[in-house]
């Protein structure tokens, strides 16, 4: 559920910032242990980088299912999570970090939600991401209407004029995803280099010689249109100087820039806007902090959602010693333990 505002701060055993995937599973390891969470998320749903950027893009790494969507993850993982009544606090950012008088660590959000705990998660993937904008004067006036920054919904691009501006895998992907749905797609890029993977480049190109998609090289240098409607770009290069190219929706896939916010100021010991964390317990330098998922850094480091999962299990338990300083942590399988079983049927 997502809980409201209160005006005195709400005691719970874990604090969790992100509701992404990693985030969503450790709220099951730690359910597991009878520790309840609260999540944070500056977004307004669950699911991350998953579900903002990617809903409907296939995912092929995670361990039992063959192919899923960042939205079907999302979606599972809230399912298998949900008996444990997690409180989620969505459109929330995390602004300042404290310890109270008996000693809890105290979150309070930019919106003055006050938590307490004594342990918080930081699950927040690469932090917040913000798209790399084109540099065109007024193109905040279409921004929700008809230049998009993320995909997420296929079907809103059934029959549309869609040009991709970009030569990344994204740019690439989307444009390749998106050929068979709009009436007609274009990739658009100043030079015909692309920094995909060969793959998909020779995709591309396989489709524009056969005439299912075009590819424009060019220079964007302004937009066409009125009422946050498009109507076409304003492109320019050395073949045919300043054109406009037709088109009723924009998707710049410049690349996000990633930025941790006020977490970068919660004094954890950072490397490259990475929080460096143990490999035992994945617990930052202050201890009952723990950093879970992309956010953090270690040797080896793979960021991979399945290693965030892998993260969570252990985190979970070293949890529970801050949570329960009196009671003996008993490990237990799901697939043997009676105890486990009966609350997971329950749930």
């Amino acid at each position: 559920m997502n809980a409201t505002l209160a005006t005195l701060p709400l005691r719970t055993d874990v604090i969790i910032i992100g509701a992404g995937p990693v985030g969503l599973f450790a709220v099951f390891e730690l359910g597991l242990l009878d520790l309840k969470c609260h999540l944070l998320d500056i977004l307004t749903k669950p699911g991350g980088q998953c579900a903002e950027l990617y809903p409907e893009k296939p995912i092929y790494d995670i361990p039992g299912l063959p192919r899923v969507t960042g939205q079907e993850l999302t979606q599972r993982l809230m399912a298998q999570s949900d008996r444990f009544q997690p409180q989620y606090h969505f459109g929330q950012q995390a602004e300042s970090l404290s310890k109270t008088e008996d000693g809890l660590w105290q979150i309070t959000t930019q919106r003055g939600l006050k938590l307490c705990a004594p342990v918080v998660v930081i699950a927040a993937g690469g932090g917040s991401f913000v798209p790399k904008k084109p540099a065109i004067p007024g193109i905040e006036n279409y921004e929700g209407r008809s230049v998009h920054y993320s995909v997420c919904a296929i079907e809103q691009w059934r029959g549309r004029d869609v040009v991709v501006a970009g030569a990344g895998d994204s740019a690439l992907d989307w444009a390749l995803t998106l050929q068979p749905i709009a009436r007609r797609v274009t990739l658009l890029h100043r030079r015909p280099e692309f920094r995909a993977a060969p793959d998909s480049v020779q995709k591309l190109l396989d489709r524009v010689a056969g005439g299912s998609m075009d590819l424009e090289l060019a220079e964007l240098t302004g937009l066409h249109g009125q009422d946050g409607q498009l109507t076409g770009l304003q492109l320019q290069n050395e073949q045919r100087g300043d054109y406009v190219l037709p088109c009723d929706a924009l998707l710049p896939f410049y690349g996000l820039t990633m930025k941790l916010g006020p977490i970068a100021d919660f004094g954890l010991n950072l490397h490259e806007n990475r929080i460096q964390v143990d490999t035992e317990k994945f617990e930052t330098t202050i201890p009952g902090l723990f950093a879970i998922g992309d956010i953090n850094s270690y040797p080896g480091k793979l960021k991979l959602i399945l290693s965030g999962f892998h993260e969570a299990a252990l985190m979970s338990q070293a949890a529970f010693r801050y949570c329960r300083p009196g009671q003996k942590l008993r490990f237990q399988y799901t697939t043997t333990s009676s105890v486990l079983q009966k609350k997971l049927a329950t749930g």
